[in-house]
């Protein structure tokens, strides 16, 4: 008995293009690319079809609000790769997907060429193009109808080829190109957040260091009066540690020994205690009012205040009592500890997410969310997210940022690279990284490369900090003061969003708990610091100049463009970013190239052989580099040039590219 013949599929049809590779996808759509406003979305795909017709390609997009799909162009980059890019003017979810087809008009173009090179008949040719205007003046109105049938008619006479091959027909018959028979991609989501998202400067402080008077420690209202610091220095984001009450059992003393003396502070990641828990202001830094005006004034400045969230409690937390499911026992009755072996916080109580009462757990912590959102939180810093389960976090993130869009979350998630990345996939729309780690011109090099140039880059945001509460490298421990500029230079450059703990950062703290340590000694994890603002040797002043170049070149706010240039000096790395402020334009309009000597303790000389592509100069073009640091200028031309850096004076050239006439 013979075989039915097999239908073929709608979606086959007569359409002969091929679409793979798209870009940006994350999973194959499972999860979102990320977007923010004020950047296109570039898209990517491998598209080509059988024989040497030509194509045409496009991708069609909207946000999922509205019902109405616009397109935009693609355009062939070399080995059947096409490339395109589409604006995004508001926040929410976008959709997107590749369209391709054969172009027959610009087939025949090409081929109507090459018979006009060997000198074959080209009238057959021309009817035949003719046909394919008059199509194209079918589907236009108004005058480009009436011109292209003009141009139709004109191909029989005697300027016929002329006519063909003009650019006014080429640029009417791409506005009315001819899309059927398509073949068209997936459609795939685009998440895309405020700016804010794309480009920040973190600040972070200790309220209860923010003192001016050392016979006391820092309130809120202290915080408050050092905006106009914070302001100066030019950050955008002042990040608090936890400000909750602070538990009194197994208080942390000085340097984290388990023995605390009645008077100390305790850390502020031990959350909860007889004045309220993860809604609650500590007392000795003020009231919940304290913290309202705080953000009011840091708003009026510029600054948005972030707040930490530490989903975590103390041993005194109001939750120990009133859900004591929601923490794991050990057989003897006792609530395990949180434990990073070898280290042990006997002064917090993980939450156990297996519990069973575990949806009444994930609607209180989304609660916590939406209590600060309510005194104008828009920013978090999300403490270990890696020790909650990813489904939560998938679940809080999409219930908060459908009712707040503005929302972002910080992952401080220094832990392996899968588990990094799945975070970004389910929607923070930041997160920390290896960069701390990271200080040879190679390892730097990759590293960046891999955020920045991989499908890594269509959902991870990298947020660079050369130190936090927790982490001071040995760099900074051995490397003093320039160790400190390159750092702060590379993390300031090189990443879009970057930030600093200060002041110790400003004030060169660089002495570790012990030696081996990456902890700080006295630091104020554990105790009240009071720091001298005004001391001559601090970096307040580079810090305050590195922000303001970051503001003024629209080349810093992004990472797409980030490229490295070979050297050969391995103690010095060189990189650039560009940017063009018209989406798909050509050229650039800011571009910045940034050289940073990595050897603390030696002057280190180097020529430098620039990717001219990546900065779209000529092979020996001239141009200016004008050092943003130093307001020194110097006439470079080609890719081969020299440079010298001295850790003791100019460790870094932020240079300002700049094409010169003739």
């Amino acid at each position: 008995m013979a075989k039915p013949a097999a239908s073929v599929p709608k979606a086959f049809g007569r359409a002969r293009p091929v679409i793979s590779g798209v870009r940006p996808v994350v999973d194959s759509g499972r999860y979102p690319a990320k977007g923010a406003i004020g950047e296109a979305v570039a898209v990517e795909a491998d598209i080509f079809a059988d024989g040497p017709d030509e194509l045409q390609a496009e991708v069609r997009f909207r946000h999922e609000n509205e019902s109405r799909w616009q397109s935009a162009r693609l355009t062939p980059v070399g080995n059947d790769r096409w490339r395109g890019e589409f604006p995004v003017l508001r926040t929410g979810r976008h959709r997107f997907y590749v369209r391709a087809s054969i172009d027959h008009f610009g087939s025949w173009r090409r081929e109507l060429a090459v018979r006009a090179g060997s000198g074959q008949s080209l009238a057959a040719e021309l009817l035949v193009g003719a046909d394919l205007i008059r199509r194209a003046a079918a589907r236009a109105k108004g005058p480009d109808r009436r011109r292209l049938g003009a141009l139709a008619d004109g191909l029989a006479g005697a300027d016929g080829l002329e006519l063909a091959m003009s650019p006014e027909l080429e640029e009417l018959m791409n506005r009315h190109p001819d899309l059927k028979p398509a073949a068209t991609s997936n459609t795939y989501p685009v998440e895309v957040e405020r700016a804010r998202a794309r480009f920040s400067s973190w600040y972070e402080l200790f309220p209860r260091s923010a003192s001016p008077d050392p016979s006391r420690p820092g309130t809120l209202a202290d915080v408050e009066a050092r905006l106009p610091y914070v302001t100066r220095l030019g950050f955008d984001v002042l990040y608090l540690p936890p400000i909750h009450p602070i538990g009194i059992t197994a208080r942390k003393g000085p340097n984290g020994v388990s023995t605390a003396r009645p008077d100390d502070p305790g850390c502020p990641w031990s959350i909860g205690g007889a004045a309220g828990g993860h809604t609650a202001v500590h007392p000795d830094l003020g009231t919940l009012a304290d913290f309202d005006r705080l953000a009011a004034a840091a708003a009026a400045q510029g600054i948005e205040v972030a707040l930490d969230l530490a989903f975590q409690c103390s041993p005194d937390h109001p939750w120990v009592v009133e859900h004591p499911d929601w923490f794991r026992r050990l057989p003897d009755g006792s609530i395990r500890t949180a434990e990073n072996p070898p280290k042990r916080y006997e002064d917090v109580y993980p939450l156990d997410f297996e519990t069973a009462d575990w949806r009444r757990l994930w609607e209180t912590l989304h609660g916590v969310v939406e209590f600060w959102i309510g005194h104008g939180v828009r920013i978090f810093r999300v403490d270990n997210p890696h020790t909650k389960p990813m489904r939560f976090w998938e679940w809080l993130l999409a219930i908060v940022r459908d009712d707040h869009p503005e929302v972002i979350m910080l992952a401080e998630a220094f832990t392996r690279p899968r588990v990094m990345e799945h975070l970004a996939k389910v929607g923070f729309s930041q997160s920390y990284t290896y960069f701390t780690w990271r200080n040879t011109a190679c390892e730097l090099e990759e590293y960046l490369t891999e955020l920045t140039r991989t499908p890594m880059a269509d959902f991870f945001r990298p947020n660079l900090w050369p130190n936090t509460p927790d982490i001071l490298h040995e760099e900074l421990q051995r490397g003093g003061r320039p160790a400190f500029v390159a750092r702060l230079v590379l993390a300031g450059t090189m990443g879009a969003s970057y930030g600093i703990y200060g002041p110790a950062f400003e004030l060169l703290e660089h002495v570790p708990r012990h030696p081996g340590s990456e902890e700080y000694l006295d630091s104020d994890k554990y105790e009240v610091r009071h720091w001298d603002l005004d001391r001559p040797d601090s970096l307040a002043g580079l810090v305050t100049r590195v922000n303001a170049i970051r503001r003024q070149h629209p080349a810093l706010q992004q990472d797409r463009t980030l490229r490295f240039h070979s050297v050969d000096n391995d103690r010095l790395l060189v990189y650039s970013k560009t940017a063009c402020s018209i989406p798909g334009g050509t050229g650039w309009d800011d571009a910045i190239l940034v050289a940073v000597n990595l050897d603390p303790d030696a002057v280190q000389v180097g020529t430098v052989r620039l990717d001219l592509t990546a900065l779209q100069l000529g092979p020996v073009e001239k141009f200016a580099v004008h050092d943003l640091l130093t307001e020194s200028r110097y006439h470079w031309a080609g890719p081969t040039n020299y440079i010298r850096l001295d850790p003791e004076t100019v460790p870094a050239h932020i240079f300002h590219l700049e094409r010169l006439e003739g």
